[in-house]
């Protein structure tokens, strides 16, 4: 194969790379569409249908249906990160942030229940091997972590259980907005968040009183000083 032969291979290989990546785009689309309309459980067809094409096709573009479903999950990831990172910014009281970054969580729960509950159904391995469903809620913990920290960042003091103190609350939001979304018993999406963010402070709270740090949590932090031991 000469050279000139050679780019012109690479430059087809290329260019059908680009559009089979824009192509599997527009196919998760579709698919994302497909699940808001028909719920988590959604069969392979109606994605297809959606995306206006016979299911086969969209084997073109995916290896197989464990390929298509981790493309999926790893878009709602996505989503679910974008959505709520901006809401960890800290800002005002610690009770105006927590509800901020909770309520943020809760609403978009609220807003995409079926996307929520088909990325919990599915839990679906991304190409760098990691669960995208456990890694999403690592990004979250993180991010609450870093907001726990700047509470105690205003105070020079360091708490080690900071980081499993944030994990634990994730889970908490989660299981609780999960079972929330199954059956609602009455409970308002506000009365909701408004317990999970009283459960996040009492537990800050109580952590942050045994070394020795008290907060009016409707006090702005630039405002608030440590208790007298």
């Amino acid at each position: 194969m000469t050279a000139s032969t050679t780019r012109q291979v690479d430059g087809r290989s290329a260019r059908w790379a680009g559009y089979r990546e824009k192509r599997r785009k527009e196919l998760v689309d579709a698919a994302l569409s497909a699940i808001a309309k028909h719920g988590p459980e959604v069969s392979v067809e109606l994605m297809a249908e959606e995306a206006g094409v016979a299911r086969p096709r969209l084997y073109k573009y995916f290896n197989d249906t464990a390929d298509l479903g981790a493309a999926i999950a790893e878009r709602v990831a996505e989503m679910v990160t974008a959505e709520l990172a901006p809401m960890f910014n800290p800002r005002g009281t610690p009770r105006e942030m927590i509800r901020a970054a909770i309520g943020a969580h809760t609403n978009w729960l609220a807003e995409h229940g079926n996307l929520y509950r088909y990325l919990s159904m599915n839990s679906a391995t991304g190409e760098s091997g990691q669960n995208v469903v456990a890694d999403v809620k690592t990004v979250i913990a993180r991010q609450v972590t870093g907001l726990f920290q700047y509470f105690l960042d205003q105070f020079g003091i360091q708490v080690p259980v900071v980081q499993p103190l944030a994990f634990g609350i994730v889970g908490l939001v989660e299981s609780s907005a999960g079972s929330w979304l199954q059956e609602p018993n009455g409970l308002t999406l506000d009365e909701l968040t408004d317990w999970l963010c009283d459960w996040t402070w009492q537990l800050l709270d109580q952590s942050l009183q045994v070394y020795g740090l008290e907060l009016d949590p409707d006090l702005p932090l630039a405002e608030a000083d440590p208790a007298d031991g």
